[in-house]
């Protein structure tokens, strides 16, 4: 078995220089490197992967930390932070929390076992605490798509009032002003700024809330079905309904299929998020497309920069730079799933 001497003299370089490049402990030319990852290949050697973090203090793994493996936009988003955190060289290590504080305690638990080098969470809950635990023994973290006030981290999240005040008045402006809303998780703060931008949108329009047409599912395709057949069985039923998320909106148009109306014939229907189903049910689902590639890379690009400063600080002894708050926007995609109300 070859061992890094054997490496070295391949390569015609010192053992100090393979350490190097394999560590990435100190700089060395393009040149020299291509040199000894094809003396490694040749010789099909690899590096003691234990070894090498306890010396760099690095594992090159992430922990990724999500609510809903089964909801469509975390699955796509998940995915795409593994695509770009491979590009870097990183790998994910995945954990699904099912929306359970003490599950996603545990789950917090083993990355830090792991000694991951930074942690993203999606949509980790109002709560904190469980975020703290990585930040005070100093693992950098990204928070996405939720917005924690006071929390001293880097955050990406969508301007979730925007598009909640855009697709209503997308509804508006189709002439319809009995317009319910499917919300989720009430602590759940995308869900609950796009109620708020819901609300905005009929006061601006000058059209009274009724809260009776206001109905919490939880984000997932059950919840939107039951929340549908509620509000269908109000004695003025809605023409319109704001679906606070693509899962929940499939719910609602099976919902609908059932009772006998028509799509958009009888109700309108805005979806959230733009994950790949709801171009390919029928009728083609408008809604909010969220950016997921953009939060996705941004969230990757922030954490290793994070992790990268870390490195830095621990050698210079800099002061720390201000974290960073990126907001992006969510675009309505317009499909078959609306109409303009003309008997009202």
């Amino acid at each position: 078995m070859a061992n890094i001497k054997d490496v070295a003299e391949k390569a015609g370089v010192s053992i100090t220089t393979v350490s190097h490049v394999i560590n990435e402990t100190r700089y060395v030319s393009d040149d020299l490197k291509a040199r000894v990852y094809g003396a490694m290949e040749a010789l099909n050697y690899r590096p003691n992967t234990l070894a090498r973090s306890l010396r760099s203090g690095r594992t090159r793994t992430i922990g990724l930390v999500i609510p809903d493996i089964s909801n469509l936009f975390f699955a796509e988003i998940s995915r795409k932070i593994e695509d770009k955190g491979f590009e870097y060289g990183y790998s994910v290590i995945l954990c699904n929390t099912d929306d359970d504080r003490e599950k996603e305690k545990r789950y917090i638990d083993v990355l830090l076992e792991k000694q991951v080098d930074g942690i993203i969470f999606i949509s980790a809950g109002a709560a904190k605490e469980n975020i703290f635990k990585p930040m005070d023994v100093d693992i950098p973290i990204v928070v996405a798509d939720r917005d924690i006030p006071s929390l001293t981290s880097d955050i990406v999240l969508i301007d979730n009032h925007k598009g909640g005040y855009d697709a209503t008045r997308y509804l508006i402006s189709l002439n319809h002003k009995r317009i319910a809303c499917i919300a989720g998780p009430s602590l759940a703060t995308p869900s609950a700024l796009r109620v708020e931008g819901y609300k905005r949108a009929l006061e601006d329009a000058g059209i009274p809330i009724d809260e009776a047409l206001i109905h919490q599912g939880d984000f997932r395709y059950e919840s939107g079905e039951t929340c549908m057949r509620e509000l269908l069985k109000n004695p003025d039923p809605p023409t319109a309904v704001f679906v606070c998320n693509d899962m929940m909106a499939l719910g609602a148009i099976r919902a609908i299929q059932v009772s006998g109306k028509r799509i958009p014939e009888h109700i309108s229907l805005v979806g959230f998020d733009n994950i790949p189903l709801s171009r390919t049910v029928y009728p083609a689902l408008t809604t909010m497309a969220q950016p997921i590639g953009e939060m996705a890379k941004m969230a990757v690009d922030l954490l290793i920069e994070r992790i990268q400063i870390k490195q830095h600080l621990k050698r210079n002894h800099d002061t720390e730079p201000v974290y960073k708050r990126v907001v992006l926007k969510a675009q309505l995609i317009e499909r078959e799933s609306c109409a303009v109300l003309t008997n009202n």
